[in-house]
């Protein structure tokens, strides 16, 4: 399936930009794809050095933790809820210790901790995979998840809002937060039908509810702050987690005696083995991407959308922040760059206009989900997905849908 869609994307933008240049003369539409080609094939393989040193290092901590015992300790806490998603992971894999870790990073906001995490989570399920090129159930449900993006505080958006000079710029966290949870919602069921998941288990059911508490308790807290309490506190809670993980897997590996220095370097090797074996995919799918937008396919796509969503008599207001959503799954910094152009006060709509606040909750709404797919499958050379794309975009979908009602609610 992704092979399909990467293929789509070079013949949509062909041809695309040759209706541009013979029908409208666009003598730069096939300049700046060029430029796009080669300027993300160096973006592709300095991103993948750049993983390099995080992936070098959480890797060599998994590698402790996993020997001292702590990810066992952390793997038991949610083992109940997880064996039931994954029912084909051994109970005492240690696959069971990375998956959770590489979720609570996400939820989390810990971007630096989930990746190798995330990654370190494949390639344990890649072992026990016995079809070593298809995606195996649980490798599926792994990624939609992750594709999902659940995520409490979105600090990073919230941060180009201050910059960018928005009066409310935490007024898009309750609106983030209820696309965020759809889009997993959306995603688990979707997995879990194909699968043959039941998501009415008693224990399944205890723990999302455990888990929606949390959240309802966090968005109850958080939304009582002001902006600079917001950003100071969360700072504060995403530092005290990361250094207190990491003494306590140092700690722990103390106290069961093992090398915890040569244990470090023993998992740091694998970490920059898998940073290099993705440096392919992930230059492939951003080329991809970047060919696509540059030849303009994104802007007609919006423009379609908004046409056909007038003549039915449905409110467009927010199609100008479509591309937001649409780049999102493609390309973060994309995302993030159009994000920006829109809430600009002199030449776009301004950060605190509905179409600025839609552009926030749109980036916050979806995840990227491609560059999720080539890194993550990528990395233990998947070439089958199955239905591993479908989910993921069904997540962004809903997500999507339920962004754009929750801006209606909140802004409009």
């Amino acid at each position: 399936m992704l092979s399909y869609i990467w293929i789509g994307f070079f013949l949509f933008a062909f041809v695309v930009a040759l209706i541009k240049l013979v029908f409208f003369q666009d003598a730069t539409v096939f300049p700046n794809m060029m430029e796009a080609t080669f300027q993300m094939a160096k973006t592709g393989f300095e991103l993948s050095i750049g993983l390099t040193g995080v992936m070098t290092l959480w890797l060599g901590l998994m590698k402790i933790g996993e020997r001292g015992g702590m990810v066992t300790i952390i793997a038991r806490l949610f083992g109940p809820f997880f064996s039931r998603l994954f029912p084909d992971v051994p109970k005492d894999h240690p696959a069971n210790g990375a998956i959770i870790m590489n979720f609570s990073a996400n939820i989390l906001g810990l971007d630096n901790a989930a990746t190798p995490l995330g990654l370190k989570a494949m390639k344990e399920l890649q072992e026990i995979n016995p079809n070593k090129e298809v995606a195996s159930n649980a490798q599926i449900m792994f990624l939609v998840l992750n594709a999902s993006g659940l995520t409490i505080i979105p600090i990073a958006i919230i941060a180009d809002r201050v910059t960018m000079g928005s009066l409310h710029p935490t007024s898009i966290f309750v609106p983030v937060l209820i696309a965020h949870s759809c889009a997993t919602l959306a995603g688990l069921i979707y997995v879990s039908i194909r699968q043959r998941i039941n998501l009415f288990d008693p224990v399944l059911l205890a723990y999302l509810a455990g888990m929606t508490g949390l959240i309802a308790l966090g968005v109850y807290y958080f939304t009582g702050l002001s902006q600079e309490d917001l950003q100071t506190q969360s700072l504060l809670m995403t530092s005290v987690i990361i250094i207190s993980l990491i003494i306590a897997f140092i700690s722990m590996g103390v106290y069961r005696k093992i090398p915890v220095f040569e244990t470090f370097i023993e998992g740091a090797k694998e970490g920059f083995e898998t940073a290099v074996k993705i440096i392919p995919y992930l230059v492939g799918i951003l080329v991809a991407i970047a060919v696509f937008r540059e030849s303009g396919t994104l802007n007609y796509l919006t423009d379609g959308i908004g046409w056909c969503l007038a003549a039915v008599g449905v409110n467009t207001d927010f199609v100008p922040a479509l591309p937001v959503a649409f780049l999102k799954p493609m390309s973060g910094q994309g995302a993030r760059a159009m994000m920006i152009t829109l809430s600009d006060a002199k030449t776009g709509f301004g950060p605190d206009s509905f179409v600025g606040n839609m552009a926030a909750i749109f980036r916050g709404a979806a995840e990227t989900t491609f560059y999720i797919m080539a890194l993550y499958f990528g990395s233990v050379n998947i070439r089958k997905t199955r239905y591993a794309v479908q989910g993921a975009l069904i997540a962004d979908l809903f997500g999507i849908i339920a962004g754009i009602l929750a801006g209606y609610l909140f802004f409009h």
